[in-house]
């Protein structure tokens, strides 16, 4: 039989979906890349869902769905290919997840956002990217690969920030997965999907609004994956008190005895930014801007006798970076692709709910149950309540919800009869910002309920109670 040629291109602009290339096809690559891989080497996910199993969905601690071989290879499967899923960061975590999605065999649609763009330094694990993609957006790049590699697949880039995206971007899709690097973005996410949640007249959760989120990360060495069911499980606002805040370091150590790298590059971007460009706001995410930082945080370095500035860990403590090892990265990213097909097709017990992975010691990890905190400000309703002395000024509560249990960054205050203080928009900021000083005595009165929200929550709000002692 004639052998039939086409380019790995021609077949990802084509027109209709390819699940599988013909035996007798032979693949021409473009720009040099290996040629898109055929149904024989990427397996065949019909094969998981025939087949019964003692570990079905419903025997485990989770369930959530049921798993039946006799509609199933018809059933989930179909399912599974026409769920839309969402990967959020197209970083080290990323890279691995859509590679491991695409080699599943059992999505095809797709959507990665990512804000950053991809520098020297992400080639030594972020495997999607090659030295001439350096400056160009990882979510377009890793979306191009995939799609040249694995014509099956039809996978979306947005390049910009997710909290760009309203409530209904989110609700399209049926999984999400999260391979974000830093914890307040991952705060936010999971404030959203929450708030994705509808509940009957009886105040139980619909489940046609539940979208499961299956959050990854790591650091070094360590990993976990968890699966969020959002107001079911533990959510990731519930394990806040395992991630240490930053510390702080005074100004005057900053400013004048500096002792280790990590000062200088603080008094580069704190101090000397402020200074040089003070009516420009420093862009993390611009590559000229973290190189102003690192030079003048060399230059400071130089100044005291301190080594050990790098790029690399300029970037780290101005954008507060975990950092990522790339075995750590494969691992991680395979449990949580696995914990995606099980909630899409039921066919293996779901992970209940969080999974540690501890590389520095071995090839080990294990598994337990994170409860939900029952004071939860994102996924119950619980109200808080909190004892002051009369004359605590407005600024100090903020100050308090911002250093205490919440870690909040910019806290606008409303009473059941007027607002406290607004950050945004600024009119209505200049209209409230004399209400800081003022003792919350001249505010509210004793036992009066307050709404704090803040923009770690998305749209949800913490409900405070506050009395005077």
């Amino acid at each position: 039989m004639t052998s039939q040629k086409r380019s790995a291109l021609e077949m990802t602009n084509s027109s209709s979906p390819i699940t599988s290339l013909p035996q007798d096809t032979t693949i021409i690559a473009d720009d040099n890349r290996p040629p898109p891989l055929s149904g024989r080497q990427r397996g065949n996910f019909q094969t998981l869902l025939s087949r019964s199993s003692p570990f079905a969905n419903e025997t485990g601690s989770l369930p959530i769905g049921e798993f039946d071989t006799s509609v199933t290879v018809g059933g989930a499967q179909q399912s599974a290919i026409n769920a839309k899923i969402l990967v959020v960061g197209a970083g080290g975590l990323g890279c691995e997840i859509l590679k491991d999605l695409a080699m599943s065999c059992a999505v095809r649609d797709i959507v990665v956002i990512d804000l950053d763009t991809i520098d020297v330094t992400n080639l030594n694990r972020q495997f999607l990217f090659r030295s001439k993609d350096v400056g160009h957006s990882k979510a377009e790049v890793a979306a191009k690969f995939i799609n040249e590699r694995c014509p099956w697949m039809n996978v979306v880039p947005y390049h910009g920030k997710i909290q760009d995206k309203d409530a209904d971007f989110y609700r399209q899709f049926k999984v999400v997965i999260s391979g974000l690097d830093n914890v307040e973005a991952r705060r936010w996410l999971n404030g959203m999907i929450n708030n994705l949640v509808e509940f009957d007249q009886d105040g139980d959760p619909n489940p046609e609004t539940i979208i499961p989120l299956v959050d990854g990360g790591t650091e070094g060495f360590s990993g976990q994956s968890r699966l969020i069911l959002p107001r079911i499980t533990s959510c990731f606002e519930c394990s806040l008190d395992a991630f240490a805040p930053t510390a702080a370091v005074p100004l005057c150590t900053i400013a004048e005895t500096p002792r280790i790298p990590e000062h200088c590059i603080a008094y580069a971007y704190v101090l000397q930014w402020a200074k040089e460009f003070p009516e420009r706001k420093l862009d993390t995410d611009s590559p000229s801007d973290m190189k102003w930082v690192y030079e003048k945080a060399l230059e400071r370095a130089n100044q005291f006798g301190i080594g050990g500035v790098t790029y690399m860990l300029t970037m780290g403590v101005v954008k507060n970076i975990i950092p990522a090892v790339a075995s750590t990265n494969a691992i991680v990213s395979a449990v949580c692709v696995n914990e995606a097909m099980k909630v899409l097709s039921f066919c293996s017990q779901s992970l209940n709910t969080y999974m540690m992975y501890m590389g520095s010691e071995g090839i080990h990890s294990h598994t337990f149950i994170y409860e939900q905190k029952s004071t939860c400000p994102v996924c119950t309703t619980h109200v808080h309540r909190l004892a002051l002395s009369p004359s605590t000024t407005l600024n100090a509560l903020l100050q308090q919800l911002c250093e205490g249990e919440f870690r909040l960054k910019s806290p606008s205050v409303t009473s059941s009869s007027k607002t406290l203080y607004m950050r945004k928009p600024a009119a209505l900021e200049k209209a409230t910002k004399g209400n800081l000083d003022k003792p919350m005595k001249e505010l509210i009165d004793s036992g009066e309920e307050l709404t704090i929200t803040d923009p770690v929550f998305h749209d949800t709000s913490l409900q405070l109670v506050v009395t005077f002692e």
